[in-house]
């Protein structure tokens, strides 16, 4: 069970990886709850898992970094953003390469603590972070000297703020997700059941590397599907009758049918149709935000109507274009 929990958590950070990069928001708030599930359950964090808690922490806050009701933190002062930049230090110190993408995200996500709190008219409350975020040192003293000049201004469109903003934020975190998972792949749960199986004289070499054909295009989603179907064989000859008699199946069962109801949809070629990115719809909801947002800003003006509505992960330009879609309708 130890072994199979410890992939799961992998397992449920890829997941949630994926669907951040995508912008799914449905699938990346459920894979929350289940990665933020398997978290909670541990005693303690394995070493070796460290970086995949902290990551499924941080991603969890920057994607609700705007919702400022929201608290993760015992002090209420703490902002979604702020709770964030102190999972963003856990992993920078597990870190030694990226210094630059490091530094780029650690000043974006100071830069934009202070911009949510102003673009809901909390100066107060910006000020109050500025203070906590900066220390005395030579080289934070430029950003936090601008940053306490445009709180004064009590702008949250000044330049600095939109060259900086919450999007470009996102854009550096999708970054580092594809580097972290490049580099953390690990096959954690094939290599433990390999070592088993070995142990036992079994072989699997074979079942490892038999061919399959299929076109370049196919080639790395079947790939991805057979190392995970591997994984699931190898460990049930591992856990064997003690996984199926414990209580610990339920939830396995229900994270292992996820992912292999998708193979259903495998074409010949082997692309997988479920995992094309679906093109998420304008609700009617969205479209009034959008029309209000154009009334008191003006045709334009799409980073502060994105800023002033509630809009599920859409950008400015997403904005202009659903403009544009009405416009014509009308």
């Amino acid at each position: 069970e130890a072994v199979a929990a410890e992939w799961m958590l992998e397992f449920a950070c890829s997941c949630l990886c994926r669907h951040f990069a995508e912008q799914s928001g449905a699938e990346f708030w459920r894979w929350r709850d289940v990665a933020q599930a398997l978290i909670n359950g541990l005693s303690q964090i394995p070493p070796h898992q460290k970086k995949t808690v902290y990551l499924c922490q941080l991603l969890i806050r920057i994607a609700q970094g705007k919702s400022l009701g929201l608290q993760f933190e015992n002090d209420q002062r703490i902002s979604p953003l702020e709770s964030a930049l102190s999972f963003w230090t856990f992993l920078e110190r597990e870190e030694i390469k990226l210094e630059k993408l490091h530094e780029d995200i650690r000043r974006l996500i100071q830069i934009q603590i202070v911009a949510v709190h102003m673009e809901n008219r909390y100066f107060k409350e910006a000020a109050e972070a500025l203070e906590r975020l900066f220390t005395d040192s030579e080289s934070d003293k430029p950003l936090r000297v601008k940053l306490a000049t445009i709180i004064k201004t009590k702008d949250p469109y000044v330049p600095l703020l939109q060259s900086f903003s919450y999007s470009l934020l996102i854009s550096k975190i999708k970054s580092y997700i594809e580097l972290f998972m490049k580099e953390n792949e690990t096959n954690f749960l094939k290599q433990e059941a390999i070592k088993h199986v070995v142990s036992k004289g079994l072989g699997v070499t074979a079942l490892q590397n038999k061919p399959v054909e299929v076109n370049e295009n196919g080639k790395s989603d079947l790939e991805t599907k057979q190392r995970f179907v591997l994984s699931i064989i190898l460990l049930r000859d591992v856990l064997g009758q003690k996984l199926a008699t414990s209580t610990f199946p339920i939830f396995f069962k229900f994270v292992v049918f996820c992912d292999l109801s998708n193979m259903e949809n495998v074409e010949t070629n082997g692309v997988s149709l479920a995992c094309s990115r679906r093109r998420q719809r304008w609700t009617q909801n969205e479209d009034m935000e959008l029309k209000v947002g154009v009334r008191e800003f003006g045709v334009g003006n799409w980073a502060k109507i994105l800023a002033h509505g509630n809009f599920n992960s859409r950008t400015s330009v997403m904005l202009k274009d659903r403009w544009r879609t009405l416009s014509k309708i009308k």
